[in-house]
């Protein structure tokens, strides 16, 4: 009989297996060739001098060497709240692992995370076409959609083109 499932930090260790959920979940959301991450960026960007987000992973039980599962996520501010919030990146369950309650064993513990940090919300995005994912947050977590906001993104070349609105120091 094997152990209960078990979810914990990641550790730089974990980078490698991290990369490979990150991959597994590119090719769910039919963008195999997006990942640019590679493990040394993982490395410095988790477990660096400054880290910029965090990760849970999901084991199917205490033996298991490789996870199943991964909850990436960071923290953000509310003006309106004065508070701190954490925000999911990604979630990512395998397909031989859902429905075995480990979504909801990651989502727990990010509740746990949540509370310990005096967190208001807990905010993520999910594709429009994932319907199972989100039957699984509104029915499940009774989470709600922020249908009044639209998600906005600079890439790299964008980021860079802001420098022509940027005061001029001397």
């Amino acid at each position: 009989m094997s152990s209960p499932p078990v979810i914990r930090a990641a550790r730089p260790e974990d980078a490698d297996d991290i990369l490979q959920l990150i991959i597994d979940l590119a090719v769910y959301e039919k963008e195999p060739d997006a990942v640019k991450a590679t493990p040394e960026l993982l490395r410095k960007n988790l477990f660096g001098e400054t880290p910029y987000a965090h990760a849970l992973l999901a084991f199917p039980s205490a033996e298991a060497k490789k996870p199943v599962g991964l909850a990436l996520y960071f923290f953000n501010y509310s003006t309106w709240t004065g508070r701190p919030g954490l925000y999911l990146e990604d979630l990512y369950v395998s397909p031989e692992s859902r429905n075995t309650g480990l979504g909801k064993a990651l989502f727990g513990a990010l509740g746990r995370v949540a509370r310990e940090r005096n967190c208001a919300r807990l905010d993520w995005s999910v594709l429009k076409w994932n319907a199972p994912s989100i039957a699984f947050y509104e029915n499940t977590l009774r989470a709600t959609q922020m249908s009044e906001w639209v998600g906005m993104r600079l890439d790299e070349e964008g980021i860079a083109s802001l420098e022509k609105f940027a005061l001029k120091s001397d």
